[in-house]
């Protein structure tokens, strides 16, 4: 492994490296050399980590970012390549780190949306009586009735996949969780929704 003192200057928010050390590096990396890969790791994180975390102010995300960074580096590394080996990791890191404040943002507005176009009182509640009664208004009440009870992280995921059509992967990546969690909270969803409306099995079958 070669010194890290001797080939690498950091001023600032740069890191450069030796051009030698550089070409190696990325040489080893296409060649699909682990060393090479640990080599770079060890050298970049305390740089892009100040950087990333500086534009996410959030430390997990921001080691999830750097994750992301090094394996697309390792599956994407082109001999051939327009760009340097540090400005191609440095600019994948800013453009995830980027894509986590966008969805971030969505997250944000997806929730204001949740909280502004909460379930209507008027339609959790329905009197008594009414003098004309459209066709299925009981059912459409009991519907609103069971989504109403359900909690709001399950009630955005429903939201989402029935009334945008959206797929579990477009949820995923709307809400900024694992796929995972967006296919478990359906599924919690569901499994309430078809207990609270069990009487109309022929609506939920």
């Amino acid at each position: 492994m070669y010194p890290q003192a001797t080939t690498s200057i950091v001023t600032g928010n740069r890191l450069t490296l030796s051009a030698a050390r550089e070409g190696d590096l990325r040489a080893r990396l296409c060649a699909r050399d682990q060393q090479a890969l640990v080599e770079l790791i060890e050298l970049t994180t305390p740089w892009l980590l100040g950087l990333v975390h500086g534009m996410l102010q959030d430390h997990d995300e921001s080691e999830d970012v750097l994750l992301d960074t090094f394996r697309q580096v390792w599956d994407k590394i082109d001999p051939a390549g327009p760009t340097g080996l540090l400005p191609l990791v440095f600019r994948i890191a800013r453009n995830k780190a980027i894509d986590r404040l966008r969805r971030r943002k969505r997250r944000t507005a997806l929730a204001a949306r949740w909280r502004a176009s909460a379930v209507p009182e008027e339609l959790m509640t329905f009197p008594e009586t009414i003098a004309t009664p459209h066709p299925g208004w009981q059912v459409q009440t009991q519907v609103r009735e069971a989504l109403g009870a359900l909690p709001e992280e399950q009630r955005a995921v429903v939201h989402l996949a029935y009334y945008q059509g959206m797929t579990h992967g477009d949820i995923a990546a709307e809400l900024a969780l694992p796929l995972g969690t967006v296919k478990t909270r359906l599924r919690l969803a569901y499994t309430k929704l078809r207990a609270s409306l069990a009487s109309l099995r022929e609506w939920v079958a």
